[in-house]
């Protein structure tokens, strides 16, 4: 399995100006482009780091995601969520050859930790022998940061917060864990997994 990011969050989506205020940093200094820099790195890196963490996706982009086998035969749980849509199935054979699944043969079913590719009818169409389907889709709450939910907004601010503040440090506690704080507003996104992962 391997899942590849196609599209980045573009830096106008990113909370530049309310980190700033968070950390009561000045502003209309002659150095505001690098410090917006490196406030939108910190920001990338928070936000990689909980999405990691929650199996969220906070700002819409777009993914390409690879498996040899479905995990059943009538639908195949998708590695993040929430997915707004599926946008493309291809089954590509051994020698790399593709084929485009037509979309009436299967739908997405929504749900915000466990989202799925369903197949309409009684099975999803076979994977080639030693070949493997990609699954193109987009997931995120919203292209745009109003529509993150405010506890990972604000779970977000804290920890780039953290490596700003920790930045000469590495951006590391010496446990190497998140901040209680983070920990406390992130807890009830994250995905559980029961019977081994099984439905996953």
């Amino acid at each position: 399995m391997m899942l590849i990011e196609q599209t980045t969050v573009p830096s106008a989506a990113l909370p530049v100006m309310a980190l700033k205020y968070h950390l009561r940093l000045g502003t209309g200094f002659a150095d505001d482009e690098m410090q917006d820099g490196l406030m939108e790195s910190y920001l990338r890196a928070a936000m990689a780091a909980i999405e990691g963490r929650i199996g969220k996706v906070l700002i819409s982009r777009e993914y390409k995601w690879s498996v040899e086998d479905w995990r059943t035969g009538c639908e195949q749980a998708l590695p993040v969520a929430p997915v707004s849509s599926i946008t493309q199935v291809t089954m590509l054979d051994r020698d790399g050859l593709a084929e485009v699944v037509p979309a009436e043969k299967y739908r997405l079913v929504q749900d915000m930790h466990r989202p799925k590719l369903r197949a309409r009818g009684y099975m999803l169409p076979s994977i080639p022998t030693d070949g493997r389907v990609e699954i193109e889709f987009v997931a995120g709450f919203g292209p745009a940061w109003n529509d993150v939910p405010s506890d990972l907004g604000q779970a977000v601010l804290l920890l780039a917060a953290e490596y700003y503040e920790r930045r000469h440090e590495g951006g590391l506690r010496s446990n190497g864990g998140l901040p209680l704080g983070v920990i406390t507003l992130i807890e009830r996104w994250r995905t559980v997994r029961v019977l081994g992962g099984a439905g996953a």
